[in-house]
């Protein structure tokens, strides 16, 4: 294996790409908690915006990703997302490069150093630009994925400055060709290639005399996600004030879908877009009523646990513990002393 051993476990990856790969799945109604665990990545660590993930915990996480969507050409779809905003570009010098070929040749290059699992090469010919990926690892029947994440950037990037696009893999067609010639208007796929390489013709181009057209790409992107979000909060506000009115078996996340008008995957899809899990809502909401119950009432601790919608003392007791780190009782006892 390429870079093996220890290497593999060294952290080089921002937490910034996974969040936005369990935002990608969460949209299309699978549970990002799930994919985490299976994983076997803490999601306090996504938590922390300067924690790097390891390759191996990047690639564990992409296969478990793979396990669950329903799409040969959700990779390459991922990929198209992390755009000028999805790297952490804004701000970066893109806005005063008005040669293209630099443009790309600078967006390569720090994609080199921002997301590390493939090398790429980049040649110039004529109005002809080729950008060739490199394997830096060896990620076996995960590099088809890996493979098509880099091309979805690429064109997500390069759509700035180029109206054509050939892809090129080396590796046979996953799933039916169609979905592939359907990606975009400007994009033709080719599989069973010598390399993984996409071809970008700039001919028919005009140098631009201005920033205009990046810095209007930039303000679309961040209009679309900032208004996406907006509305995202606002069901999560909603889905908090639900489960406050009734925090007990009446706060499934089925119930609290169906009183919004919505459905239980698009409340999720919501509540990811806003980083939050119903879970942790309802939890934090439970543990506010069981403290204040505990400190400021005599309710016997089994009548608190039906009140919250735990079948037992006990359930309860053990899910306000791992909130607090106390029991209920240690809670009571020192609200007498």
């Amino acid at each position: 294996m390429k870079n093996n051993g220890m290497a593999l476990d060294v952290p080089l990856i921002s937490v910034r790409y996974a969040r936005r790969y369990l935002r990608f799945v969460q949209k299309r109604g699978i549970n990002g908690t799930i994919v985490l665990e299976n994983a076997g990545i803490e999601s306090a660590i996504l938590e922390n915006p300067d924690a790097y993930l390891s390759v191996k915990q990047i690639c564990q996480l992409l296969g478990q990703g793979e396990k669950l969507l329903d799409d040969v050409t959700s990779s390459f779809r991922f990929g198209q997302e992390l755009d000028l905003q999805g790297h952490g570009l804004f701000g970066f010098a893109l806005l005063g490069q008005q040669d293209f070929r630099k443009l790309v040749n600078m967006v390569v290059q720090y994609l080199r150093v921002s997301l590390p699992l493939m090398d790429m090469e980049i040649h110039c010919s004529g109005d002809l630009i080729s950008i060739r990926l490199h394997d830096n690892w060896d990620f076996g029947e995960l590099k088809p994925t890996i493979a098509n994440i880099y091309m979805g950037s690429i064109h997500a990037l390069a759509s700035l400055v180029c109206r054509r696009f050939t892809f090129e893999f080396d590796f046979p067609c996953p799933g039916k060709s169609l979905g592939w010639q359907q990606l975009a208007n400007d994009v033709a796929v080719r599989f069973n290639c010598p390399a993984n390489r996409v071809l970008m013709p700039l001919s028919g181009r005009q140098i631009r005399d201005d920033d205009a057209s990046v810095a209007g790409y930039l303000a679309a992107a961040r209009s679309r996600e900032d208004l996406e979000k907006t509305d995202s909060l606002r069901v999560a506000t909603l889905v908090r004030q639900e489960i406050m009115r009734e925090p007990g078996r009446n706060s499934s996340l089925e119930r609290i879908a169906q009183k919004l008008g919505m459905s239980p995957r698009s409340v999720r899809r919501h509540l990811g877009l806003a980083d939050q899990a119903f879970s942790a809502i309802r939890n934090e909401v439970r543990e506010t009523f069981a403290t204040r119950y505990l400190e400021e009432t005599d309710m016997p601790l089994e009548k608190i646990a039906e009140h919250l919608g735990y079948s037992d003392q006990a359930s309860f007791s053990k899910a306000y513990r791992s909130w607090t780190g106390h029991t209920p009782g240690e809670i009571r006892r020192s609200r007498r002393s």
